[in-house]
């Protein structure tokens, strides 16, 4: 049963098309990750996903309903974590909580018999009272996910969740975010990290100038679009070694200082660096990152 469907959606704004007939479809019970570089389309696919903004065309469903005729409707059962923290400073935790609760018609007493469970959930256990600008940046993350969660949604959509977080905090969030899956709930993120994508997402699609590019599960992308091998290569005289590299390699790319080699069979790349102790290297198997580095390019986007 898919809980979020979109068919030939578009968004312009003036002339300029920033989502380009989209279609997706999430499932549920599944993390469904949305990856793209700056200006590919994501948070304004998440907005009108959500009845936020009106598409130009397409149609959407959200929980069964259409978007954004019945999007109010549909969004009592929807959590959002938003792109930065917007909790309230002048409320304590607790109070963030309570307040958040009452934007879905929650009474007071059902908000806070659910706000001990919430909390631990979060790692805030005996933090209620704590004001918001005693908290870490990680603490704060972990807040704004279970305020997403006061009204107990079928769907989660999460805009980028970890980022601006140390590896420790980040990590905390990840394995709370398996636990909601585990649970049945449904997680749509959008997410600059290859590594959080890979690691939570059973589906994702990448989306580049308003378009999905590419969908599947990680395994499944990188089987199709990426050698299994890749050897990076970086040091004094690197850019000769380039030059016989692509005798023996089937496919070479340079990034600022660095050389890439990808290839099914790297063993030859390995004996081309035997005794080359001016360069340093690295023989790792394929990632997301490789993936999306081939689809979109590795010229920077501000």
């Amino acid at each position: 049963m898919n809980v979020l469907s979109a068919r030939g959606v578009r968004k312009a704004y003036g002339a300029n098309e920033v989502v380009s007939g989209v279609d997706l479809r999430v499932a549920s019970g599944e993390c469904f990750g949305l990856l793209g570089p700056n200006g590919a389309g994501k948070t304004t696919t998440l907005k009108l996903c959500l009845g936020l903004i009106r598409p130009n065309a397409g149609e959407i469903e959200l929980l069964g309903e259409p978007v954004p005729r019945r999007a109010r409707e549909a969004r009592t059962r929807v959590g959002v974590v938003p792109q930065s923290d917007n909790l309230d400073p002048d409320f304590t935790v607790a109070e963030n909580l309570l307040v958040y609760g009452r934007y879905f018609g929650m009474a007071a007493g059902d908000t806070g018999a659910r706000i001990p469970a919430l909390l631990g959930f979060a790692g805030l256990a005996g933090r209620a009272d704590s004001r918001i600008n005693t908290l870490s940046g990680g603490m704060k993350r972990r807040l704004t996910l279970a305020r997403a969660l006061v009204n107990d949604p079928q769907l989660v959509f999460m805009d980028e969740p970890t980022t601006g977080l140390d590896p420790q905090a980040r990590h905390l969030i990840w394995e709370r975010l398996r636990r909601l899956t585990q649970e049945g709930k449904t997680l749509v993120l959008t997410t600059h990290f290859m590594e959080e994508a890979e690691r939570l997402c059973h589906r994702l699609a990448i989306l580049d100038n308003g378009r999905i590019i590419a969908e599947g599960s990680p395994r499944a992308l990188i089987a199709e679009h990426i050698e299994s091998q890749v050897v990076e290569v970086h040091g004094t005289g690197y850019e000769a070694w380039m030059e016989r590299a692509k005798a023996i390699c089937p496919r070479v790319e340079r990034a600022g200082d660095t050389v890439y080699c990808y290839a099914e069979d790297a063993e030859p790349v390995l004996q081309s660096l035997a005794g080359q102790s001016e360069l340093a290297y690295l023989h790792r198997p394929a990632s997301l990152e490789d993936v999306f580095l081939k689809l979109t390019g590795r010229d920077l986007r501000d």
